[in-house]
């Protein structure tokens, strides 16, 4: 699928995986609509690949209609990118024997499933009143799911049972979708050396530790590989329905 002349929404494009995608988007020809809460990161990478930049929460419908409106008044949104999501460790049983707290496995849930799913329900039907470019197309929408969706870790109960339901949900909105002429892909990704790390020698010792676990290369995974590879699912016609781990083959361990 041609993406020139056409609009691109990224969720969390402010940063990480979501602004290394924006940049790729860009490069293609997409008009690039950057949809974060963070306005300060948001402007700055907007600015850098010609984008808007647009402040929204993924789980606010009108907040996410107003995106997709700024993105349609540039070009025919044909493109999602739902790279937004949060993470919070917490076992089901704290040490001390109590239980997890509700509002925050609901909380992840909420932003990373709901959120994900609010923004592709919206910009489907804008999508399917768009005309079809060659082979019917109307778009493709790109999830992120996490290696913790099939490797969840000591504490990730939340943040795994978010990613799991982001994998499972990708067929059946693909099969969904087809009807219109819109493709649905998802990337898991591995250990990639994103903000969430932090800075500095502590951090840097700390992710040397973590790339020294990937069977190969050994090392992190940058923001342009899950960049690359988003692109991909996104231009190649013939990809649907499919979750794909970009991990360098690690398989995470229980803690």
């Amino acid at each position: 699928m041609d993406i020139a002349a056409s609009s691109a929404i990224v969720t969390g494009g402010a940063s990480g995986l979501g602004a290394a995608t924006a940049r790729r988007l860009s490069q293609a020809g997409a008009e690039v609509v950057i949809l974060d809460l963070n306005a300060e990161l948001g402007e700055a990478v907007a600015k850098e690949v010609g984008g808007v930049f647009v402040q929204a929460d993924v789980t606010d419908e009108a907040q996410v209609r107003a995106a997709i409106a700024a993105a349609s008044q540039r070009a025919p949104l044909r493109v999602l990118i739902n790279s937004a999501g949060i993470g919070a460790p917490e076992r089901t049983l704290n040490r001390d024997g109590t239980p997890a707290d509700m509002a925050t496995f609901e909380r992840i849930v909420r932003v990373n499933l709901f959120g994900s799913f609010n923004c592709l329900r919206l910009a489907a039907a804008e999508m399917a009143g768009s005309e079809p470019l060659a082979g019917e197309e109307r778009g493709a929408v790109v999830n992120t799911a996490s290696v913790a969706a099939f490797d969840g870790q000591v504490g990730q109960a939340s943040y795994s049972a978010s990613k799991g339901a982001i994998v499972g949900m990708t067929l059946p909105v693909a099969r969904d979708l087809a009807a219109i002429g819109v493709r649905v892909n998802t990337i898991a990704p591995g250990l990639i050396d994103t903000p969430i790390y932090g800075t500095g020698d502590f951090a840097e010792q700390f992710k040397a530790r973590l790339g020294a676990s990937v069977p190969f290369p050994r090392r992190l995974g940058v923001a342009d590989e899950y960049a690359s590879m988003a692109l991909e699912l996104v231009t190649n016609s013939y990809m649907n329905g499919e979750t794909i781990r970009v991990d360098g083959a690690v398989r995470l361990p229980p803690r």
